[in-house]
């Protein structure tokens, strides 16, 4: 008897050892970027004139989030689709992307570059070659060498960001990252969030700053407070410098005047908190961006059913004094959810003569 309590005893303290060698090996290589990282400067770069653009934003869910996909940590059992099916999402997205490479900016949320969840594929590289048109910048916002959840099927590595291409060359981009993170242990396999910003030269001396930003999901609500007061800090003082700003992103909040409940009763989230952010959180003068009619994110606890499924719009853009809505203004296109947990939005805007 004492033999065997022996042995459960070194066997627990192994496993108390070797787990304790596990967090201290990923605590110290854990990615911890500089708050301000310069992806690209460029000594010759377009200046842009006064005329429509437009801006596409999406959230691809790396290919991996189709419309038989739940996923685990929403609720549901899943970590990975089939490496075909990942395949057929990317290639869509890309057919997709082409037929719009007219737009002048394509803003990219969940992108992978060699991660585990989609088969080690180059999103980045695949689409930014197939965007002949397009330049295209990547900033990491979810770098881990090894997820261990869930246990019995673990995520693995991942490097996932944001990608931004555009028809134009831009003076800098650069990658800012935002405040707040998870308390350790947990914080070293969670997303360092971000957003990516592209400068384009004006002709009166000032800038456009074209934005993509990926916020805070799976908490409750006290990181995406400390990153959307810190992009509002920014945004005010870029803005009082003189510079127009677009913003594209997936900020999983719900836009000023829409509520959750715009197509159906919420469900009862776990681990994420969904709120509109508040109508007064920047002057009146800046305008927020959204299609009304057509849901960009939908709940992730079950493979997609329509009408069944719960949807809401947590995709859109806001544009700074000093940029106009168009007659198309901004439109989402509603693809069923069939390659991605969201859907693609396309905004028309108008840069006014300095």
């Amino acid at each position: 008897m004492s033999r065997i309590l022996k042995f459960i005893a070194c066997f627990v303290l192994s496993v108390i050892i070797l787990f304790g060698l596990f967090l201290l090996v990923f605590t110290v290589t854990d990615y911890q970027p500089a708050e301000r990282i310069i992806i690209y400067e460029s000594d010759s770069p377009d200046t842009l004139r006064a005329k429509p653009y437009h801006v596409l934003s999406w959230n691809i869910g790396y290919a991996g989030l189709d419309q038989d996909m739940d996923f685990f940590y929403d609720g549901g059992t899943q970590v990975r689709t089939y490496r075909e099916k990942t395949e057929q999402n990317l290639r869509f997205i890309e057919n997709f992307l082409v037929t719009r490479d007219s737009v002048d900016f394509i803003l990219l949320q969940e992108i992978d570059i060699n991660s585990r969840r989609t088969y080690r594929f180059n999103e980045f590289d695949s689409i930014d070659n197939t965007l002949r048109q397009h330049k295209g910048w990547f900033a990491p916002n979810y770098k881990v060498g090894f997820v261990p959840l869930p246990i019995t099927q673990p995520i693995g590595k991942v490097n996932s960001g944001l990608a931004l291409f555009s028809r134009y060359e831009p003076s800098l981009v650069e990658r800012f990252d935002y405040p707040g993170k998870y308390s350790w242990p947990t914080r070293i396999f969670m997303l360092d969030r971000c957003f990516l910003v592209a400068h384009f030269p004006l002709s009166s001396g000032k800038e456009l700053l074209v934005i993509n930003s990926h916020n805070s999901a799976f908490d409750d609500g006290t990181l995406k407070e400390q990153e959307m007061q810190y992009l509002r800090e920014y945004l005010l003082e870029q803005h009082q410098t003189g510079h127009k700003i677009v913003i594209g992103a997936d900020w999983n909040q719900n836009p000023p005047g829409i509520s959750a409940s715009h197509f159906s009763s919420p469900p009862d989230f776990d681990k994420f908190v969904l709120n509109s952010i508040s109508p007064d959180f920047l002057p009146g003068d800046w305008i927020w961006c959204y299609d009304p009619r057509i849901p960009t994110n939908r709940d992730l606890r079950h493979p997609y059913r329509e009408g069944e499924t719960y949807t809401t719009i947590i995709d859109f853009f806001l544009l700074s004094p000093g940029l106009s809505l168009l007659e198309l203004e901004v439109e989402a296109t509603d693809t069923k959810f069939r390659h991605s947990d969201h859907q693609p939005v396309l905004l028309s805007f108008g840069l006014s003569k300095d």
